[in-house]
C-alpha cells in the first residue's frame, strides 16, 4: 500500500509501526525502511528483505534530542558536541549501545548509529511511531537506494506493509557516519557532511579523525 504523506498516513504508519509491520519512508536523504528497533522480529524482517549481512547494524533516526539517552550509554562530551553543532542533519553518530538493545539491531557490535533528521515531515514520522525507527535504505543490499516511492514498490513486491509518499528525494548523497564509541573519532562513511568540515570541528577539540 502507498499513501501519500498525510495525517491518515501518519496514523496509520503509527499503527503499523506498534504491531510490528514495516515501513518505507522517505528521509531527509534517501527512502528507508522503519520497524520499531526494539522488536527484535521486525528487525530481523529488514535485514531478510533486504539480504543484509547480520554483521552489520543497521541505523536508527530519532525525532528529538532526549531520546539519544534511550539508545546510547552515557553519551560522550565530543558525541553531544558534534550532536548539536550538526543536528539536524544527514550526520550519523555512533556511540555504545544500551545493554537491552536488541543484537537484531547492533549486530552484536554493542554501538549503535543515531541521527536527527533534517525534515521536519520526517521527524514528525518518527515522534508518532514512538519516537525513533530504523532507516537503512529502501533497497536490497548492494542496489542503489530508492529515491522515490515508486523505487521501493519496484524493489520490493512483498513483504512492506506501507510505504509513505514523501516525494523524490533530492540529497544525492547518504549520511555522513563517525563512530564515537572509542578513545579517537572514527569516519566510516562519507557522505553529506564532508571530512574536511568535520576535521576543522575537531581541531577546536585537539582531536582528528581516524
Amino acid at each position: 500500500m502507498i499513501l501519500r504523506h498525510s495525517t491518515k498516513a501518519l496514523e496509520y504508519a503509527a499503527r503499523t509501526i506498534s504491531n510490528g509491520g514495516l515501513i518505507a519512508f522517505r528521509t531527509d536523504t534517501f527512502y528507508g525502511l522503519g520497524a520499531n528497533p526494539s522488536n527484535p522480529l521486525s528487525v530481523r524482517r529488514i535485514r531478510h528483505l533486504k539480504g543484509r549481512d547480520k554483521a552489520k547494524p543497521i541505523l536508527l533516526l530519532v525525532s528529538d534530542y532526549d531520546k539519544v539517552l534511550h539508545f546510547i550509554t552515557e553519551p560522550s562530551e565530543l558525541f553531544l558536541s558534534m550532536a548539536s553543532r550538526h543536528w539536524p542533519g544527514p550526520l550519523t553518530l555512533v556511540g555504545s549501545a544500551r545493554p537491552e538493545l536488541p543484537e537484531e539491531l547492533t549486530a552484536g557490535s554493542g554501538t549503535i548509529g543515531l541521527r536527527l533528521p533534517d525534515d521536519d515531515d520526517v521527524r514528525s514520522l518518527v515522534r508518532v511511531c514512538g519516537g525513533a525507527l530504523t532507516a537503512t535504505s529502501a533497497n536490497p543490499s548492494g542496489r542503489l537506494p530508492a529515491q522515490t516511492a515508486n523505487d521501493v514498490d519496484a524493489y520490493f513486491a512483498v513483504g512492506i506493509d506501507l510505504i509513505i509518499d514523501g516525494g523524490e528525494a533530492t540529497v544525492m548523497q547518504a549520511s555522513t557516519v563517525v563512530d564515537l564509541s572509542g578513545p579517537e573519532p572514527r569516519l566510516i562513511r562519507e557522505g553529506a557532511v564532508s571530512r574536511e568540515t568535520l576535521d576543522e570541528m575537531l581541531k577546536e577539540t585537539g582531536m582528528a579523525l581516524a
